[in-house]
């Protein structure tokens, strides 16, 4: 069987979902990094499928896009829930959440806003509703107690979001208590802390890191 192999840079970034339902479900792959801006990479892009990633290459198959990679794992691995309905409101948590990344990624790269706005304001108010949208199902994951695809991407975002503000979970328990069960997982605690202790940049700069 062969074995899949993700590329992306030296950091998180986007790719880190990836990763995260990889090891917590116990599936093996090749995680092939880049340094961001180096030479290595500026070969390489020309030959990926819109020159960027991440980029997952899947037996014979090359999938380019973020969410067109998850759920293309959540397919394949059983982590698209049990019905169709199921599976559109994990397209929905997950676009979401891929929306609220953007509000932070342009705090990081653009100063799009304040810290003391990103923190007080615009992150609390969309975690407001992703509380509310995680608390429609029972369970410790946004449906059931399964994870599915979309967990992993939440549980990174609230993670990134937790550098910016130790205390940012605080008001949403349903959300903390997620962050903190997901931090415990088996298959996760390890390289997690050995993530944390490394100081592995969430971004391509260090803006937002404790």
């Amino acid at each position: 069987m062969t074995v899949p192999q993700l590329y992306y840079f030296t950091i998180r970034g986007f790719a880190e979902y990836i990763r995260l339902l990889f090891l917590d479900n116990d599936i093996k792959f090749e995680d092939i990094r880049y340094e961001y801006g180096g030479k290595e990479w500026e070969e390489v892009k020309k030959t990926m499928i819109f020159g960027q990633m991440p980029c997952l290459k899947d037996g014979k198959q090359e999938i380019a896009q973020t969410g067109a990679i998850m759920r293309h794992l959540g397919r394949k691995h059983g982590l698209n829930g049990s019905s169709e309905e199921d599976a559109t409101f994990l397209d929905m948590f997950f676009e979401g959440v891929r929306d609220v990344r953007m509000k932070y990624v342009r705090f990081i790269y653009m100063d799009a806003e304040t810290r003391e706005d990103i923190v007080n304001k615009t992150l609390p108010d969309c975690l407001e509703k992703l509380e509310k949208l995680f608390k429609i199902h029972s369970g410790d994951f946004i449906i059931g107690n399964k994870p599915s695809y979309a967990d992993y991407i939440l549980f990174e975002e609230l993670d990134a979001y937790h550098h910016l503000d130790a205390h940012i979970l605080d008001k949403f328990p349903a959300l903390k208590k997620f962050w903190e069960m997901m931090w415990q997982r088996p298959n996760l605690k390890a390289y997690l802390e050995k993530r944390k202790a490394d100081g592995v940049w969430i971004n391509a700069i260090e803006k937002g890191m404790k």
